[in-house]
């Protein structure tokens, strides 16, 4: 077992990585290649934000872990630090690609130290803590949502009778408690300048409404900071390549942000009829005999094109050429 080295010639700097376990925290720093542990504790943490303060890193990358990663984040983002939350599955890649296949807490610190220097994930944006409660309100939301639609379903199967009835109770519970999160959502978004100003944004393009601008707000801060090619891969809709030799196999999508691939299919679907240049591309590509799920994919994406567009140049919808 080895612990990777720093790459020479990857900017000048100090790269860190944690590994954030419920109890502790495993760091790591390339190039140096030091480590130290810390107990996951209020303590722990002010320790951590005190040395890596003094440290002064050009990046700090820590791993999505159900929520514990949740607290660390925000407390080094608050501290003024650069921080990059991100996905495992990359990190794991990476130190694949580089021959490391032992896997322990310290490792993989410096495994996502390693991905810090090599990748260089863009920083979260924002203010830590109410960021993490929009991202909680959105994916609560998201789940009140999919349990509506369990009810709905079941109460279609269930005859008259009581067990109806509980299901009718539930879905109606569900359902003012969907409009109360629609609520706190809104009312969270329109509490910041920054948020408002990019809700109003996206809200002005034909099909987006608040739900989907504010699954993109909370979980793409990086619209209109990344190229179309970049944002696209982080939404999960960039084309991957399936050729060998001669053989030219069939594009295909895979990875990225679920939630906001989800929303922005949502919205692809109400702005094909009712947005001039979605709709204009979608009956392109049905003409030219692509399927509807394919047709809808580049929907989708051509969308996010737009909306990254228009957040980069801080610029309201205009369907008129310029």
């Amino acid at each position: 077992m080895s612990v990777p080295t720093g790459f020479t010639g990857a900017g000048a700097g100090h790269f860190v990585g944690i590994d954030v376990a419920k109890h502790k925290l495993d760091v790591a720093v390339l190039p140096a290649r030091e480590s130290f542990t810390l107990d996951y504790t209020d303590e722990g943490l002010a320790a951590l934000v005190a040395r890596l303060a003094a440290l002064g890193p050009a990046l700090v990358v820590v791993e999505a872990t159900g929520g514990y990663e949740r607290r660390v984040a925000g407390e080094l983002t608050g501290a003024g630090l650069p921080v990059a939350v991100v996905n495992p599955s990359r990190v794991r890649h990476l130190a694949k690609g580089t021959g490391t296949l032992a896997k322990n807490d310290r490792l993989d610190a410096f495994n996502h130290a390693l991905f810090a220097q090599v990748v260089r994930p863009a920083p979260r944006r924002g203010g830590p803590q109410e960021r993490d409660e929009l991202v909680a309100l959105v994916a609560r939301r998201r789940q009140v949502v999919e349990m509506v639609v369990m009810e709905a379903n079941r109460l279609k199967q269930l005859p008259a009778g009581r067990a109806r009835d509980s299901v009718a109770k539930v879905k109606l519970a569900l359902e003012q408690e969907r409009a109360l999160l629609d609520k706190a959502v809104f009312e969270l978004l329109r509490s910041d300048d920054g948020w408002d100003g990019r809700l109003a944004l996206l809200t002005g393009v034909p099909g987006v409404g608040v739900t989907t601008a504010a699954t993109l707000v909370a979980e793409l801060p990086e619209l209109g900071r990344l190229n179309r090619r970049q944002v696209a891969s982080l939404a999960g809709l960039a084309p991957f390549d399936r050729d060998s030799g001669t053989l030219r196999g069939r594009r295909f999508i895979q990875g990225g942000r679920k939630a906001v691939r989800v929303a922005l299919h949502m919205a692809a679907l109400t702005a094909a009829r009712c947005n001039p240049a979605i709709k204009a591309q979608y009956h392109r590509l049905r003409a030219a005999g692509k399927s509807f799920r394919c047709a809808m994919v580049a929907c989708a994406r051509k969308l996010l094109t737009i909306l990254n567009g228009l957040m980069k140049r801080n610029e309201h919808w205009n369907p008129l050429p310029a």
